[in-house]
């Protein structure tokens, strides 16, 4: 009939202190990436296709953190931590079609970053509005068939044991511990899925990147060489941040898993990248810094 999310219940003495640490994180999220949202909209000086793209991807990370946060803070305020089937697979499936277009959309800077660097000639032609526009709607629904597909094929399975997930949110490694029966077959699929979700776009990132610094070791001056790895810089810290703990999440072998770790590393590519994304990309960049300023000003 459904499942019991057992989240952090392990440490009933800390119950209140995870609220107000969760929900003051939440508050960051929503306030730090809505003003990035808002001044890539309303800044003139900042309607390039970089800050196009960034504007997306901060409205991703709120999508991705309204997923699975307010249920996280419900589950701690109420203590009542059941979910049904379908809440459960639908939280599943959105956690999933939001990974893979995090994924995708930061492939999609990760070009950007190589067209204004590389072929700098070429940039306004191939990075016009249209085409930013196609890249970011194609990074929001290519991967939807197919996440909503893996998420059916997971909830076909038979539980008939424990009903009690290990998790904070409903995830596919917890899941598949309580299914019954010979798994391997799904676990195959949820490997393929990642290696073509998460895997690719991080080899096309690292030969972006890897053409990128070829190019900026190139440069003759130490000013143009500097300018070009602060532009990005703030985008390769994201990517190591979200990327480094989805593919140990989901790629690591099944001997090596414990629900503790699972859970720490979910916190951090759920919760904590967004929570630190605002601050990267405003810390970094004299454009948003300037047009935060004037925003105030205003």
């Amino acid at each position: 009939m459904g499942f019991v999310l057992l989240g952090f219940g392990n440490i009933p003495h800390l119950q209140w202190f995870l609220f107000g640490l969760f929900f003051h994180i939440y508050v960051i999220v929503l306030l730090g990436n809505g003003t990035i949202i808002l001044i890539t909209k309303l800044e003139p000086s900042l309607q390039k296709p970089m800050y196009f793209f960034l504007g997306n991807f901060s409205f991703l990370k709120i999508c991705y953190v309204s997923v699975t946060l307010p249920r996280m803070l419900m589950n701690l305020a109420t203590q009542r931590r059941a979910i049904s089937v379908v809440a459960c697979a639908a939280q599943m499936c959105w956690v999933l079609i939001l990974g893979a277009t995090e994924c995708f959309l930061l492939t999609v800077m990760a070009y950007d970053h190589y067209m204004a660097i590389c072929n700098p000639l070429h940039y306004p032609l191939v990075m016009n509005r249209k085409a930013c526009t196609k890249l970011v709607i194609g990074s929001w629904i290519s991967s939807i068939p197919v996440q909503i597909g893996q998420t059916f094929q997971i909830f076909s399975l038979s539980f008939c044991g424990s009903n009690q997930i290990n998790h904070f949110f409903c995830d596919i490694p917890p899941l598949l511990q309580l299914a019954c029966g010979d798994t391997l077959v799904n676990q195959l699929m949820v490997y393929m899925v990642a290696v073509f979700f998460v895997s690719l776009p991080f080899l096309l990132i690292l030969i972006s990147y890897s053409k990128i610094l070829s190019t900026v070791l190139k440069l003759p001056s130490a000013t143009s060489r500097s300018k070009a790895f602060s532009t990005c810089s703030s985008h390769l810290a994201v990517v190591i941040l979200f990327f480094g703990s989805a593919i140990i999440a989901y790629l690591r072998p099944k001997s090596s898993r414990s629900s503790g770790t699972d859970k720490v590393l979910s916190v951090f590519y759920t919760i904590v990248t967004p929570m630190f994304n605002p601050m990267i990309y405003s810390l970094r960049n004299k454009d948003v810094i300037m047009a935060l300023r004037r925003l105030v000003f205003k």
